[in-house]
């Protein structure tokens, strides 16, 4: 119970950090925004939530086993006293006929104790023991839960970043190609050029314009997509403090481990399965033994004819009883026999499930390694491409101020450039999300 209230106290307290939040800057890097939506995300703290059920039940459980004692008390008011039958001979009458005559008191009342232990039953000692393999289940549910949550938070945080770093990229596209637009546009005033080769610059200044206004954007997008996964309000304001390590992204390191399934907590979890559904099929064997509860009452009855049932001058009359009931099955058609069967065949899938998931595990972690290396191999090229692109821009544009070259070469080189940074963060991306998952597939994500 102590925990239960303190988890709704910690709950009270991110809810009104949450409406702080929505009037306040946060400043947060990647390990503090995984700390937030592990606190904060609503489908952990249903999972929390979950946990506390289980345990719940697990007590729930336990108290089968307990003395059961139950109060009762029962009045009745015979408005019409039951008439019974005897024979009439006994009182001088026919043979063979009956007279009537009316047996008890208007006023009846029965209050009293019941008590009752159960003494054997295997059912139940399996039962305690599986639901506590529930609670652990749920647990792990929770941990899975807090993984996942912590691998969407970790992607799109680094989705701000990537969007926001190439937004300085094309802020710098847009501050190049604004000068070459002012540039061409004084040399078409003092009739140098022609109005054609205006007309290609300022299409691709529009461009690039349009670009950084779609860009920006996608900014937006990204930071709401973060504040969802970190169960945050649309409204709260954001700073993203971490920064990208391009040098460390391109050196990352193609781990040759092999692929352990027990890293991985849905395996745990298959394992837990398991383990609880081998406790259904040992409850429905037990159902075959005997089952021992022992009871007992005390009770007290009054009758009146008259309604003086609390009056001291007149008595109640006890009644007290101690028993035993020994449950056997005989014969119940072969129910349990077709349930074990049912049970037993749920059991081989579970198993089956298990052995699927560790060929899954091979070829995941084999997957997502070769997604990482390809991944590097592209960004590699991407980012010589897009040292090429530079300087090809940066050529072309000399040779343009020089009077050596045409806009068009420029314009081509602009859009070269254009695309090899597109290209360029693309394969950054891809790179950081393939290492995400591969760390993943191995069981070695950190959060």
């Amino acid at each position: 119970m102590k925990k239960i209230l303190n988890f709704i106290f910690l709950f009270v307290i991110c809810e009104a950090a949450q409406a702080q939040m929505a009037d306040s800057t946060l400043r947060l890097s990647i390990k503090q925004a995984v700390d937030i939506a592990l606190f904060n995300q609503k489908e952990v703290i249903n999972a929390q939530l979950d946990v506390e059920i289980a345990k719940a039940k697990v007590k729930e459980t336990i108290g089968i086993g307990l003395p059961q004692i139950n109060g009762s008390f029962d009045f009745k008011d015979y408005v019409q006293i039951p008439t019974s039958l005897i024979p009439a001979e006994a009182f001088g009458g026919l043979p063979g006929s009956f007279t009537t005559i009316q047996f008890g008191t208007r006023y009846n009342a029965l209050a009293g104790i019941t008590a009752s232990q159960l003494l054997f039953d295997p059912s139940y000692l399996i039962g305690v023991s599986a639901t506590k393999t529930y609670r652990e289940l749920s647990e792990k549910n929770l941990q899975r839960t807090k993984l996942e949550t912590a691998i969407a938070v970790t992607k799109a945080y680094y989705s701000v970043l990537l969007v926001r770093q190439r937004k300085n990229m094309v802020d710098a596209n847009v501050i190049r190609l604004k000068k070459l637009f002012s540039d061409t546009k004084a040399l078409y005033e003092n009739g140098f050029i022609e109005k054609i080769d205006l007309d290609r610059v300022h299409v691709a200044y529009n461009n690039i314009t349009a670009e950084q206004d779609k860009i920006t954007r996608y900014i937006e997008l990204s930071e709401l997509t973060l504040k969802f996964q970190m169960g945050l309000s649309d409204k709260a304001r954001l700073v993203i403090t971490d920064s990208l390590d391009e040098l460390a992204i391109k050196q990352l390191p193609v781990t040759t481990l092999n692929p352990e399934p027990s890293k991985r907590i849905e395996y745990s979890i298959l394992q837990t399965q398991e383990r609880l559904q081998t406790y259904n099929l040992k409850r429905y064997k037990s159902q075959y033994l005997p089952t021992l509860v022992l009871y007992g009452a005390i009770q007290a009855n009054a009758q009146r004819f008259k309604f003086n049932l609390f009056e001291s001058n007149y008595g109640w009359y006890p009644i007290g009883l101690i028993g035993a009931t020994l449950s056997i099955n005989i014969f119940d058609g072969f129910q349990k026999n077709y349930h074990i069967q049912q049970e037993r065949l749920t059991l081989k899938k579970v198993k089956n499930e298990i052995s699927n998931f560790e060929n899954a595990v091979s070829l995941e972690v084999a997957a997502s390694r070769a997604s990482l290396k390809d991944a590097l191999a592209a960004l590699q090229t991407q980012d010589e491409n897009l040292e090429l692109a530079n300087s090809v821009a940066k050529t072309t544009k000399l040779k343009y101020d020089q009077g050596v070259g045409s806009n068009l070469e420029v314009l081509d080189a602009e859009s070269s450039l254009k695309e090899a940074q597109a290209n360029y963060f693309n394969a950054l991306y891809d790179a950081i999300i393939a290492k995400i998952n591969l760390d993943k597939s191995l069981g070695n994500f950190n959060y």
